[in-house]
C-alpha cells in the first residue's frame, strides 16, 4: 500500500476515533474531544520592501484610489492657518520639475509639524537645496505631491490589491531608527531601555551600526520625549531574525552598504559579529554575512540585484527585507526617479514566478520625509507605556500585494511597523518579540485566505525603465537621511 493511503486511512481512523470519543463523553462528568490541527498557511514568504520618504498626501493623488475611499488630501494648513494647495514635482532630480532638495525629517521636524496634533507646521521644517541649484527651495516647499505620471506603477499596485491609507511610521524620525524598527519592533539600545535611538548618527561621516567610528553618536529619546543623552549606535536585544533562526525560518536581507544607516543588521551587536570590540570594529563578520550563501546581501542595485536571481533559481527565502540603494529609492534630492521601476521590477519577479502563489508583499516606505501629511498619529507620551515620547509617528503608505489580499480594498485600519511583524509572527506561528508587535494589529483586515486567489496581472513598467535597469552606477546610500 502506497504512503498516501495510509495517511488518508490514519486519517480518517483519527477523526472516527475523536467522534466516537465525543459520543461517549455524552453522558459523563467530562467530554473528550478530538482537536485535528488548522491547515499550514496559505503564505510561505513574505517579501518587505523599504522604500524611502513618503506620505500618501504627498505619493499618491491618485484620482481612482480617492473615488474608492482612501483618504488623500490635496491641500494642507500651514503655521500661520493659511490652505496651501499641494503643488507638483517631480519624483526625482530627472524630470522637468526636478526635486533638488530635501526636508529635514528629524524628531525636531515631526514635532513641527505634529504641533500637538493640530499638523499644521510642516512649513517650520528645515530645507536643504543642493549646492549651486537656483531657484531653491520653491514656494511652499513641504506641500508638494508628486507628478502622478512618475509613479504609474504604485497606482497599478495600490489599485489592484490593497491599500491602506492609516499606516503610520512607528517613530517620529528618520531612517535609522526606522529601519531598526522593521526588522525589530525597537530602536533601544537593550530590551529593558525606555530609550530609542531617535535620529540618524552623527560624527561618523557615512558609517553606522557597531562598525561606526568611535566618535559617532545617535541621540537618544527619553519617556518625555527629550533627547537627554547620546550614545553609541550598536545595540544588542533580540530582532525578528532571531526568531525565524530559532524556528528554521529562511530570511534574507538585501541591503546597498555595510555601514548603510539602512541596513539595520548592522546596529545589533549579535547580528553582525563585529571584527573588533565596538567602537574599534570595522566590520560585520558574524555568520549572517559571511559564507557562500550570507543571509545579509550587499551592494545590490536595480542592476545587480541577487533576489531576482534568488527567485529565479527557487531560492527565495521564507521572509526577505528588500532595501533600495540611494538612486532606485524614493529618497527626496538623491534619486533619479528609478524607485518605481525598481519595485516594479520585483512585484514582477514574483508575480510572474511559481512564488506568486504563496507570497505576501509588503510595499511601505519607512518614514514620511518632511512631506506635509493631514492625519495626526496617535502619540503616546504618557511617560509610562511603551513608546512614550518616540511612538508613533506620521503616516506613510503601504501596498499588501498578494493572490490573497482583499483585491481593489482600502484598508482604514490602524497599522504601523510592528503590524509587518506581527504578520510574520502569526503567519509563522512565531512568539511576540514583545516591542512594536505587542500592540500592533497582525494585517487581518488586508488579507482573505478564504477568497479565490488572484491571478498576477503584470504590472506596466514606468518610461524610464530601460534607462533604470541598465544604470550601472554602483550601489548609493542616502546622502545623510
Amino acid at each position: 500500500m502506497s504512503r498516501w493511503a495510509w495517511l488518508l486511512i490514519s486519517t480518517l481512523l483519527l477523526l472516527a476515533a475523536g467522534f466516537l470519543l465525543s459520543l461517549n463523553g455524552c453522558g459523563g462528568s467530562s467530554k473528550t474531544t478530538l482537536t485535528v490541527p488548522p491547515p499550514a498557511s496559505k503564505i510561505q514568504h513574505v517579501v518587505i520592501i523599504f522604500q524611502e520618504n513618503r506620505t500618501p498626501d504627498n505619493l499618491f493623488q491618485d484620482p481612482v484610489l480617492i473615488a474608492n475611499g482612501a483618504d488623500i488630501q490635496n491641500y494642507g494648513i500651514n503655521s500661520t492657518g493659511a490652505k496651501i494647495t499641494l503643488g507638483q514635482i517631480d519624483l526625482g532630480t530627472a524630470g522637468s520639475n526636478p526635486d533638488y532638495y530635501d526636508l529635514s525629517h528629524a524628531h525636531s521636524a515631526f514635532v513641527s509639524m505634529y504641533d500637538n496634533g493640530k499638523m499644521d507646521g510642516a512649513d517650520l521644517i528645515p530645507v536643504t537645496c543642493e549646492k549651486g541649484v537656483t531657484g531653491c527651495p520653491p514656494p511652499n516647499p513641504q506641500f508638494m505631491y508628486v507628478n502622478p505620471a512618475d509613479v504609474q506603477p504604485y497606482f497599478q499596485m495600490a489599485e489592484q490589491y490593497t491599500f491602506a491609507d492609516r499606516m503610520f511610521q512607528t517613530n517620529q524620525g528618520p531612517s535609522f531608527p526606522a529601519h531598526q524598527f522593521i526588522i525589530s519592533g525597537t530602536s533601544a539600545p537593550t530590551a529593558t531601555s525606555n530609550l530609542f535611538a531617535a535620529e540618524n548618527p552623527v560624527g561618523g561621516g557615512r558609517i553606522a551600526g557597531c562598525i561606526a567610528p568611535p566618535a559617532e553618536t545617535v541621540e537618544m529619546v527619553d519617556p518625555t520625549g527629550t533627547e537627554s543623552s547620546t550614545m553609541y549606535p550598536c545595540f544588542e536585544h533580540a530582532t525578528l531574525t532571531d526568531l525565524l533562526d530559532t524556528a528554521n525560518i529562511t530570511w534574507r536581507y538585501y541591503a546597498p552598504s555595510a555601514g548603510s544607516i539602512w541596513t539595520a543588521p548592522n546596529a545589533i551587536q549579535h547580528m553582525c559579529g563585529p571584527n573588533a570590540t565596538p567602537p574599534n570594529a570595522t566590520s560585520c563578520v558574524g555568520s549572517d554575512w559571511t559564507g557562500s550563501a550570507p543571509k545579509v546581501v550587499l551592494n545590490q542595485t536595480e542592476s545587480s540585484a541577487q533576489i531576482l536571481t534568488d527567485i529565479a533559481s527557487n531560492q527565495l527565502a521564507q521572509v526577505s527585507w528588500v532595501i533600495p540603494d540611494g538612486q532606485d529609492s524614493d529618497h527626496a534630492s538623491s534619486n533619479n526617479g528609478c524607485g518605481p521601476s525598481w519595485v516594479t521590477l520585483l512585484v514582477n519577479a514574483i508575480g510572474n514566478s511559481e512564488y506568486w502563489s504563496n507570497t505576501a508583499i509588503i510595499l511601505t516606505w519607512d518614514d514620511w520625509g518632511g512631506w506635509y501629511d493631514h492625519v495626526a498619529p496617535a502619540v503616546i507620551n504618557n511617560g509610562s507605556s511603551w513608546g512614550s515620547g518616540y511612538v508613533y509617528g506620521f503616516r506613510v503608505p503601504m501596498i499588501a500585494i498578494s493572490p490573497y489580499a482583499r483585491p481593489g480594498h482600502i484598508s482604514h485600519v490602524t497599522h504601523d511597523f510592528g503590524s509587518i511583524l506581527k504578520f510574520i509572527e502569526t503567519n509563522f506561528n512565531l512568539p511576540s518579540l514583545g516591542y512594536a508587535d505587542a500592540p500592533a494589529d497582525n494585517l487581518s483586515d488586508i488579507f482573505n485566505f478564504s477568497q479565490t486567489a488572484i491571478s498576477f496581472q503584470t504590472i506596466a513598467a514606468p518610461p524610464d525603465d530601460a534607462a533604470c535597469r541598465s544604470d550601472m552606477t554602483p550601489a548609493t546610500d542616502p546622502d545623510d537621511d
